[in-house]
C-alpha cells in the first residue's frame, strides 16, 4: 500500500511531465525583451563647463519592424537633490550609415522620434544627446538619468520597459 506522501509525489511528477510535454512549463531560458534600451557615456567624470555624450541604443529583438517609439528621460532622485549641479541637454544626433544626422527633442519626453524611421528586426539605432555642464555648476556630485520607453511593432503588438538607468557622471573640480 502506498502512503499519502507517495501518491502526492506521483501526482506532482505526472502533472510536471504533462506540463512539459504540452509546453506549459516555464522555460529554462528567458526570451529577450522585444525591444531593449541601453545607455553609455563617453566619460565617467566631467568638469564644470564640460560636456558628456550620452548615447541611447534601442535594439529590436523581435521578428517584426519597430514602427513607433515613445521615450522619456528624467534625472534620478539623487541628481535632483543637488540643486548646485547645473546642466542641460544641448544637442542630439542620430547615428546613420552615412554618418551622424541631427535630431530634436532632447527631453524630458518624446525622445522616441529621435530614432528615426523603422528599425528592422535584429537592428539597433543609437542616438547621442550632448549633456552640457554649466561653468558655475557645483562639484563632487553625480548626474544620472532614468528612462521609460514604449515601442510599437508592425505586427500590431507593443512593448514597454523601464526604468533604464544611465551611467552616473561625476562632476569633479580641480
Amino acid at each position: 500500500m502506498r502512503s499519502p506522501l507517495m501518491r502526492r509525489l506521483g501526482l506532482s511528477a505526472v502533472l510536471g511531465l504533462a506540463l512539459a510535454v504540452f509546453g506549459l512549463a516555464p522555460s529554462a531560458s528567458a526570451d529577450p525583451a522585444p525591444a531593449a534600451l541601453t545607455f553609455s557615456t563617453d566619460t565617467a567624470t566631467v568638469k564644470p563647463g564640460g560636456t558628456v555624450q550620452l548615447s541611447m541604443t534601442l535594439t529590436n529583438n523581435k521578428t517584426y519592424d519597430v514602427l513607433f517609439v515613445y521615450q522619456t528621460i528624467d534625472p534620478t532622485w539623487l541628481t535632483t537633490q543637488r540643486p548646485d549641479l547645473k546642466y542641460s541637454f544641448t544637442g542630439c544626433t542620430l547615428a546613420t550609415a552615412t554618418g551622424s544626422a541631427p535630431c530634436s527633442g532632447t527631453g524630458p519626453a518624446n525622445l522616441g522620434t529621435n530614432y528615426g524611421a523603422t528599425i528592422a528586426p535584429g537592428q539597433s539605432r543609437t542616438v547621442t544627446l550632448t549633456l552640457q555642464i554649466a561653468p558655475d555648476s557645483g562639484c563632487n556630485g553625480n548626474i544620472g538619468f532614468y528612462s521609460y520607453y514604449y515601442a510599437e511593432f508592425s505586427d500590431s503588438t507593443n512593448s514597454s520597459g523601464g526604468p533604464v538607468y544611465t551611467p552616473d557622471t561625476r562632476v569633479a573640480c580641480a
